[in-house]
């Protein structure tokens, strides 16, 4: 079949080569560069965690809206002029951890889209000639005190009831561990089968320079609709004219919502925003990625230097980045690695925004759309985009292709929200 896939980000370049692989005709339409500043891809934390099995919302989430609204630097906020417009997606946010039970639904159906995550993208990047990208060194996540290990224990539980495990460090022992870390960290969490990736936006870029080079066609344009006569896809609208196909792949991230109510589905999809700062650290930094109990983000040195990711803001795709949110990301840097300089020059530190696809239940919609069988949903990933898009990717291939599919779709059914 020939299959449009709308989308060169981690999940749209996955499955084009996948798709590839199964014999199928591909083209990729994507108005921007590939692995440009301009996708989640690029700016994300750069973990392939398999522990990542925890949807966003959790039991008693609802006691923290009101200081979402009240602190516009919080490590998630919620911007007052945004909320009428996201006050749907937040109350079946908040339902849908609103109890262990549930949680433990959600990380059920977490865990495949992540388990063995980065042997899974080694393979695929060293098809794409860029294995060097994808490192197998483990993950750290480190707390002042076990005792604020604790106060995660029902997280922890869960993570550990769906195959989630791990080693634990005393004070002595992170120090051997991690000599960079500051010494107010005293107990930590080593994860030894997860990963990262030294540089997603030259992985993304590798993919999908790898699929053309397996005879898959880029498109530089703009999907602006679908061509549907008696239920069946003629072609894929445009902005450089329609391309006719048998089947289409929605992978358009946070923009996905308009394709996907063209064919049929009123999915929940809101963006959360994250920032990350990229810090021209000399070397200084974490030998293994650390995620630090008391700020919730990713610390990992990288090629192009030391990035430190996180935050979540809720203010919709349209609104101006608030710059002050990176420079929190800055500060928790300088104060977890002393070996920063603390005079860092402007040149010498890059900040960046972009858009998590967010469904409320932190699962992602992928499968065939309610209108038209033969356009297929690929978004909402979340804060598990790149790690969960070597399984993604195959599983759309899979759908598309009517073979037995590599994990069951069935949780990540896009007319959940119908």
């Amino acid at each position: 079949m020939h299959v449009v896939v709308i989308g060169a980000g981690i999940i749209g370049a996955v499955s084009a080569v996948e798709l590839l692989r199964d014999g199928h005709q591909v083209t990729i339409v994507e108005p921007g560069v590939p692995g440009g500043d301009q996708a989640a891809s690029y700016g994300n934390g750069c973990w392939l965690s398999p522990s990542s099995v925890l949807p966003v919302s959790a039991p008693g989430l609802w006691k923290k809206v009101p200081g979402w609204l009240a602190d516009p630097l919080g490590p998630l906020a919620v911007r007052w002029s945004y909320l009428p417009k996201a006050a749907g997606w937040l109350a079946r946010f908040i339902a849908a951890g609103s109890t262990a039970a549930k949680v433990h639904k959600l990380a059920s159906a977490m865990r495949p889209l992540v388990d063995g995550c980065p042997g899974l993208h080694r393979k695929l990047a060293e098809e794409a000639g860029v294995g060097e990208l994808i490192q197998q060194r483990g993950l750290l996540y480190v707390f002042p005190e076990k005792a604020d290990f604790e106060a995660e224990k029902l997280a922890w539980e869960i993570r550990h009831a769906h195959g989630v495990r791990w080693s634990e460090l005393d004070a002595d022992e992170l120090r051997q561990f991690e000599p960079s870390l500051d010494r107010r960290y005293k107990f930590g969490l080593f994860v030894a089968d997860g990963g990262h990736c030294m540089d997603p936006g030259m992985y993304v870029a590798a993919l999908v320079n790898h699929a053309v080079g397996q005879g898959a066609r880029l498109v530089r344009a703009a999907a602006e609709g679908f061509d549907i006569q008696g239920g069946r896809l003629i072609a894929v609208k445009t902005s450089a004219g329609p391309i006719a196909c048998d089947r289409a792949v929605i992978a358009t991230g946070a923009h996905s919502r308009k394709l996907a109510a063209m064919v049929g589905d009123r999915v929940q999809l809101e963006t959360e925003r994250g920032y990350h700062v990229m810090i021209d650290s000399d070397g200084v930094g974490p030998r293994t990625p650390i995620m630090p109990s008391d700020g919730k983000m990713a610390n990992t040195l990288t090629n192009n230097g030391l990035r430190v990711a996180g935050q979540v803001e809720i203010a919709g795709l349209e609104a101006a980045p608030n710059w002050k949110r990176a420079e929190i990301l800055r500060d928790y840097a300088l104060k977890t690695y002393p070996a920063l300089p603390r005079d860092l020059p402007a040149e010498k530190v890059k900040v960046w925004m972009g858009h998590r696809p967010s469904t409320p239940d932190s699962l992602p919609c992928m499968g065939a759309a309610s209108g038209c069988a033969d356009v297929f949903h690929a978004f909402g990933h979340g804060h598990i985009g790149l790690a969960s898009g070597a399984v993604s990717g195959r599983l759309i291939a899979d759908l598309i292709g009517g073979k037995k599919p590599v994990i069951d779709p069935a949780p990540y059914n896009p007319a959940r929200f119908n």
